[in-house]
């Protein structure tokens, strides 16, 4: 949905509408690749946590998954952006 609309509204629309839910997105996203990158982990033992051998790319994601959240954006300012976005767009007599 979001993709869609970044494809068919003018960039000062975007701005307006689409940078909340951008943001929880990206918060969302980042949160389950580390869960992902735990489980791996977790499934692979040993193994996971080892730089060569079966599990060197567990090892590899579960040490770099980290670089994603903080060069997208720290979570907590993307939900903030997300919230605040969501509650303007709210009307005035909305009961929270």
């Amino acid at each position: 949905n979001v993709t869609y609309q970044m494809n068919n509204m003018d960039y000062k629309t975007q701005s307006n509408l689409l940078a909340g839910p951008i943001g929880l997105l990206k918060m969302y996203i980042t949160q389950s690749s580390q869960d992902t990158a735990r489980d791996a982990v977790q499934i692979f033992g040993g193994r996971g946590i080892t730089k060569t051998g079966m599990g060197r790319f567990i090892e590899h994601y579960h040490r770099t998954v980290t670089y994603d959240s903080i060069l997208g954006g720290a979570e907590d300012v993307l939900g903030d952006l997300g919230v605040r976005q969501a509650i303007r767009s709210m009307p005035k007599n909305a009961r929270l």
